[in-house]
């Protein structure tokens, strides 16, 4: 089982979701960089359970302890480990589901291949895993932001629900301004009556995050099977419920003609070349163009609902 992504900014995620805790090794971030908790704390608090009524109601604090790869609140360049600790395990809430399959999770998947399982909670395939993927990708947003790129997400739709989001001046503070993160005032206002609909009848709705990364300059990723394209949807795809992946135009481009779907260059103000639309999403035989780059993550309803639902035991019993 690899728990390991990327090449020269490499990131190990580690835990179970009800065992001890939840943690991230990264390997590759440079020294001299200032980095303490404080850093990545916000970012966690973000993600965090119990915010709102919209979200599991999990009690966690989240609470991030940086173990290595600083000295003085400055990187070593040597491996950088974080921990999560869990608090709210309950272990015992799941003695029920130990015998049985739950619908839509990974419970008989990862029996199949392995032979056994975390029953609490679903064990890796788990949403809290999601935490040292949020505690790496602060650091490298940190980095990032040093180099003068931006990168933020939001959410466009819930259920038939859709945003009318501008990509290329929708801001944080917009994104943080509703428990949704959807920067849609009046979208956002639908998404929470749907949501909460969906709650009071048992049920749960999917929806698509966007995002946009500004500031990336042209020449990243690779021609063939380390296209910059690829590199994304691979990590994004490996997100609990993630079901589906869009850059640029998507599956939008296959209704369009290569007239209208061709991205003409113009003259840019730097003097490097600009396009005049965006379809290709910033990113042309797998390499950044200097154009933002955005892209579309679909996510399933969530599989923990409320309602009676048809399984099968381990011994292949209906119950």
């Amino acid at each position: 089982m690899s728990s390991t992504t990327g090449h020269l900014f490499r990131v190990t995620t580690f835990g179970e979701s009800h065992g001890a805790g939840i943690g991230v090794v990264v390997d590759g971030c440079p020294p001299l960089i200032e980095l303490s908790e404080t850093d990545i704390q916000p970012d966690l608090d973000r993600r965090r359970p119990g915010q709102s009524r919209l979200v599991t109601q999990r009690n966690e604090a989240d609470a991030v302890e940086i173990l290595s790869g600083t000295y003085d609140g400055l990187t070593l360049g040597t491996p950088i480990a974080m921990l999560v600790r869990n608090a709210d395990q309950q272990s015992g809430a799941y003695t029920r589901e130990k015998d049985m399959y739950r619908p839509s999770h990974a419970d008989y998947t990862t029996e199949a291949k392995y032979g056994i399982r975390a029953v609490a909670g679903g064990g890796r395939a788990s949403a809290r895993e999601t935490i040292g993927r949020v505690a790496a990708a602060a650091i490298a947003r940190k980095l990032l932001a040093a180099n003068g790129v931006e990168v933020l997400g939001w959410v466009s739709s819930i259920s038939d629900i859709e945003a009318t989001v501008d990509m290329g001046s929708v801001t944080f503070d917009q994104v943080e301004a509703d428990p949704t993160r959807c920067p849609d005032p009046d979208a956002a206002q639908a998404m929470t009556s749907a949501i909460e609909a969906a709650r009071r009848d048992g049920d749960s709705l999917g929806g698509v995050v966007t995002c946009v990364a500004r500031g990336v300059p042209a020449g990243l990723g690779e021609p063939v099977f380390d296209k910059l394209d690829a590199d994304l949807a691979k990590a994004v795809i490996s997100l609990p419920a993630a079901k589906g992946f869009e850059i640029g135009s998507g599956f939008a481009a296959t209704r369009m003609t290569g007239r209208t779907h061709n991205d003409p260059f113009v003259p840019g103000p730097d003097g490097k070349p600009t396009t005049t639309t965006n379809y290709s999403g910033g990113v042309q035989g797998g390499i950044s163009n200097g154009e933002d780059i955005y892209i579309r993550v679909a996510f399933k309803p969530t599989a923990t609902i409320s309602s009676a639902q048809q399984t099968v035991d381990r011994d292949n019993n209906a119950v």
